[in-house]
């Protein structure tokens, strides 16, 4: 199909924004398509829907100037668009977004159809309310109104840019590296960005500068052939749970330090500049963790609460279990004992290292008849990106020509493996910036997406795609 027509305006990124003002009734209605294909990844009677969300996808940047075709996969496909008019010599953009949204379970508590969306009034004025609205077809629409809008305005984009949507985010993305491999030499690009993140506030924009990696790892201590009667056997026999749960408690010092040898490698103080960064934000732990019914940080002492948050490691016992587990009591001595844990690492930290020392550390502690198995369940690293990125001063500035104020530099303590994906198969760093909010309920009945986020989230990503030409 033909490109968009060029309309005449004087003051390019003055029109470009004037554009995205006067047209949000149409970008909303626009939104409001993709909104109602139910492309529930995680459930294989919606493939068909799944395909319908990509294909939309295609046409509607076709429809804008792009070259766009779907990216077939082993399972569901990848979207690939480009638009390279701007010529070699500028910087070229790799955007990330997805199609595919969660299930939109338990349906009873949704006040309306999860898949006819609507506008509704709330306490910051109009907000969309449907599944997908914020994760993350919401912010996949507001960066294509952008490109919408410069194409409009001045014919074509300040830099050269490839978009890449996926279509399985929600349910792991078992095809992203089919995906990435497949499309290497197409997605070769500077940089990655994704918006697929939250705002600091609703007031304040964000820029997540690093990711917390993870490593999961499940140990089982073993010790007699089967489970024994403890008033027989008490006493003398070993008790796997009594050994699982000794070494566990030495996990931790007082101080809230981890003991694994070697844990701490490679960690890097936090830099002054992101310390003073995240000292202006405000944040009040209490309020933070009285959500949840908690009161104060547990994590080590002389950090300070977001550093907890953000940008220091952690060993977490996430289950437990072994011997009886019914109502009552039963007096067994069981033949072994169980336990998962996760480690949330930060950069510098190397995931197999870590893992291989927590073996050694829970095999040197072994009593004897004692022994010891483990799984391990994938690991990724930690990731941060610099700030003197060429990059990142340029998003800073679109954003706080936009908000008025400087971009929070937030950290997540979180992962998101398509980060890790991009660096480990495209060789890419990325960046985060995103117009959620930490109440859009993603995941969850009645997810909504504010308009103004969605307005101000097209206005900011036209002015970053300028500030990246620069």
């Amino acid at each position: 199909m033909a490109a968009l027509p060029v309309l005449a305006y004087s003051n390019p990124m003055k029109d470009i924004l004037a554009y995205i003002d006067g047209n949000l009734d149409a970008s909303l209605n626009r939104l409001f398509e993709l909104l109602r294909i139910p492309s529930i990844s995680a459930q294989k009677s919606h493939a068909v829907d799944c395909r319908a969300a990509a294909l939309w996808a295609r046409d509607t940047l076709t429809e804008m100037g792009f070259t766009a075709r779907l990216s077939e996969t082993t399972g569901l496909p990848g979207v690939i668009a480009q638009h390279h008019a701007a010529g070699p010599h500028t910087p070229h953009v790799l955007f990330y977004g997805h199609y595919d949204v969660q299930p939109a379970d338990p349906l009873n508590l949704w006040h309306a159809d999860p898949f006819d969306p609507q506008i509704i009034d709330g306490p910051r004025g109009k907000r969309i309310v449907a599944r997908g609205a914020v994760d993350d077809k919401g912010q996949v629409v507001s960066f294509f109104e952008a490109c919408r809008a410069h194409l409009a305005v001045t014919g074509t984009l300040p830099v050269r840019l490839t978009i890449l949507l996926e279509g399985e985010e929600e349910c792991g993305s078992p095809s992203l590296a089919e995906l990435l491999t497949n499309e290497r030499e197409t997605l070769a690009a500077d940089f990655v960005l994704v918006a697929d993140t939250n705002m600091w506030n609703f007031e304040t924009p964000a820029i997540t500068t690093s990711l917390r990696g993870l490593a999961a790892v499940e140990v089982t201590i073993t010790g007699p052939s089967r489970d024994l009667h403890s008033g027989l056997y008490g006493g003398i026999a070993l008790n796997p749970i009594n050994a699982l749960t000794r070494i566990l408690g030495d996990l931790q010092d007082d101080q809230g330090g981890i003991r694994i040898p070697g844990f701490y490698d490679g960690v890097a103080p936090l830099a002054p500049a992101l310390a003073a960064s995240w000292k202006q934000l405000g944040f009040n732990p209490e309020a933070f963790l009285g959500d949840v019914g908690l009161k104060n940080p547990a994590g080590e002492h002389g950090q300070s609460p977001l550093a907890q948050l953000w940008a220091r490691p952690t060993a977490e016992i996430n289950g437990i279990f072994g011997g009886y587990q019914g109502d009552g009591t039963k007096t067994v001595i069981p033949s072994e004992a169980t336990a998962k844990l996760t480690f949330r690492l930060v950069p510098g930290q190397d995931p197999k290292k870590v893992i291989e020392n927590f073996e050694r550390f829970v095999n040197d502690r072994l009593r004897p008849d004692a022994k010891a198995s483990f799984k391990s369940y994938g690991a990724s690293p930690g990731f941060a990106v610099s700030l003197d990125a060429p990059f990142m001063r340029a998003a800073q500035q679109a954003m706080a020509d936009e908000f008025g104020k400087p971009a929070a530099l937030v950290g997540c303590g979180a992962s998101i493996p398509v980060v890790e994906a991009f660096k480990t198969h495209i060789g890419l760093d990325t960046l985060l910036a995103g117009f959620g909010l930490d109440d859009d309920a993603i995941h969850s009945p009645n997810e909504k997406f504010e308009v103004a986020c969605f307005h101000r989230g097209a206005r900011t990503h036209a002015r970053l795609l300028q500030a990246f030409a620069g």
